[in-house]
């Protein structure tokens, strides 16, 4: 059965990775990339709570009550991994060594702009770690619903929300498109089952390019 909807994103998304990269997953969605990877591709997870090698959720009758990821979730550790200090985790980021990191987002921008922590005049936990990760990482790809709850496009010209980071997406995936981020604009590569160029030009406030090699989206 072709995968749809959220499933879609993830695995679309978790077609980035390469083996061995050192990988940062955000919040709800990007955490459901692991459950996709490609055949092959073992990755190196990294929480900014300060675990290096975070792994598969645990059963309830199994958490250990001093191991949660930076969602506050449950994790495992895998063999190899660490729990290292708060400062050396964000060393990680800030310096470079984090291969990619998936970001759910409020808003995303033609320009790479994201804002994706707060709304302004309502009560929000804090930005974490993603002004860090927009800063240091070198691939970040937004994994969000195409549109808000009221159908409005998140996909824009420009961010209306306080940014998280300027100018540092790369990729977009939604459930319905994936959106290649260039000096020249948003370049449509690939549309879901489904879908044609004209729906995506119809719920996607952002201009956009149509990709000459134009693909399904898997």
């Amino acid at each position: 059965m072709a995968l749809t909807g959220r499933a879609l994103i993830a695995s679309r998304c978790a077609k980035f990775f390469k083996d061995g990269d050192l990988v940062n997953l955000g919040i709800g969605l990007p955490t459901m990339c692991v459950n996709y990877l490609p055949e092959g591709v073992e990755l190196w997870l990294e929480a900014e709570i300060g675990i290096v090698g975070c792994g598969p959720t645990p059963k309830w009758d199994d958490v250990d009550p001093d191991c949660f990821d930076a969602g506050g979730q449950p994790t495992t550790i895998i063999k190899g991994g660490s729990v290292v200090d708060h400062a050396d985790s964000f060393g990680l980021i800030r310096g470079g060594h984090v291969d990619a990191a998936v970001l759910g987002t409020l808003q995303v921008d033609q320009e790479g702009n994201i804002a994706n922590w707060i709304i302004p005049g309502k009560l929000v936990p804090g930005m974490g770690g993603a002004m860090d990760l927009c800063a240091g990482v070198k691939r970040i790809v937004v994994a969000t619903d195409h549109c808000e709850k009221s159908g409005k496009s998140k996909i824009l010209k420009k961010c209306t929300l306080p940014l998280t980071g300027a100018k540092c997406v790369t990729d977009i995936v939604t459930e319905r498109a994936y959106f290649e981020v260039t000096k020249e604009g948003l370049i449509l590569r690939e549309i879901a089952p489904g879908y044609s160029v004209e729906d995506i030009q119809a719920c996607t406030e952002a201009d956009f390019i149509v990709s000459e090699d134009l693909k399904v989206m898997e």
